[in-house]
């Protein structure tokens, strides 16, 4: 399938060279004079990186399947699905939006790398709007998978399982958001990190070095592969609920210092609880700890020989 990516700045020659190592034919269009090439001269940079870590084969294969185009009609002429990542201002997006469903075919998927601005904000005025949504990545998509689908409430199921299959198929990892916020996931988990990390800097309590290590060098190893509910789940015994009946009231008085209180009430807790018990049975909560524990020790053992890796990668890159 042709691809068109519009918009090459950080997060466009990214997608580009996703949908490329997928297989898919990628055209490129940014309205800025000479940002398209400029995209180009990055992936040529980055694809012989690629190749020394052993993440593609064939750098000039890839390479092959990605082209510049002098104009948005011809780049989205013939294209399966259009991956818009110009810059984050709603006036913008409506502009390319407002063109791109005038010129797209109409079975053309038509998606926005938008960070935080909903579909509906950008294409509800539009002929064509049922086919438009959010395909948030995070950069760099080529080796970041994760990518969220928000819809408009009005963006049909035809056009959401659409973008699913071809996402999925390039190998990112897709999370379907089951309505409008404004962020999405992502970024509302990241800010709420940030506006706390800000906080402990500004009110004295510790450096940001030592934030920064703390997220490194705990938060973050687990988080690398495995998420905050499967996390607070393998550290209490009976998993979510006994988690949250321990240290729930903890969390809730840090909220309620922050003028942000929300409990974790039961109905919610069991709905949290019964969605974790589906991927994970209670009785497996022991041997999924020891799962965690495990990989913690494989990553430890990569975490702490770094530029021995990097060293070994630069001796295979001068043979």
């Amino acid at each position: 399938m042709k691809i068109a990516v519009v918009g090459t700045g950080l997060v466009g020659h990214g997608w580009a060279i996703a949908f490329a190592r997928a297989g898919h034919e990628v055209a490129l269009f940014d309205a800025k004079p000479g940002q398209s090439e400029a995209a180009l001269r990055r992936i040529d940079t980055i694809l012989p990186e690629l190749v020394s870590f052993g993440l593609i084969e064939s750098d000039s294969d890839l390479r092959a399947r990605i082209a510049a185009y002098g104009s948005l009609e011809t780049a989205v002429d013939g294209s399966g699905y259009v991956q818009e990542s110009g810059p984050e201002r709603v006036s913008v997006k409506r502009e390319i939006f407002a063109e791109l469903d005038r010129i797209a075919a109409p079975e053309t998927i038509l998606a926005t790398s938008s960070s935080g601005i909903p579909i509906s904000t950008i294409a509800e005025p539009l002929g064509g709007r049922a086919r438009c949504l959010v395909a948030h990545p995070a950069n760099p998509p080529y080796l970041l998978p994760i990518v969220e689908i928000v819809p408009a409430p009005w963006t049909s199921e035809k056009a959401i399982a659409a973008a699913d299959d071809l996402l999925s198929g390039v190998g990112q990892v897709t999370v379907r958001l089951k309505k409008e916020i404004d962020g999405f996931v992502l970024n509302r988990l990241q800010g709420a990190l940030l506006h706390e990390a800000f906080r402990l800097v500004e009110d004295g309590i510790a450096t940001a070095e030592d934030v920064d290590r703390t997220v490194c060098h705990g938060l973050g190893l687990r988080w690398s592969f495995m998420g905050p509910f499967e996390t607070i789940d393998l550290n209490a015994p009976g998993g979510i609920a006994d988690y949250v009946d321990r240290l729930g009231p903890m969390y809730l008085r840090f909220a309620q210092e922050r003028g942000a209180a929300r409990p974790w009430g039961p109905e919610l807790v069991a709905r949290i609880e019964a969605d974790r018990r589906e991927s994970l049975p209670a009785s497996a909560l022991a041997d999924r700890a020891a799962w965690r524990d495990r990989r913690l020790m494989a990553l430890s053992v990569h975490k702490k020989a770094p530029d021995a890796a990097a060293a070994d990668v630069m001796k295979e890159r001068k043979r």
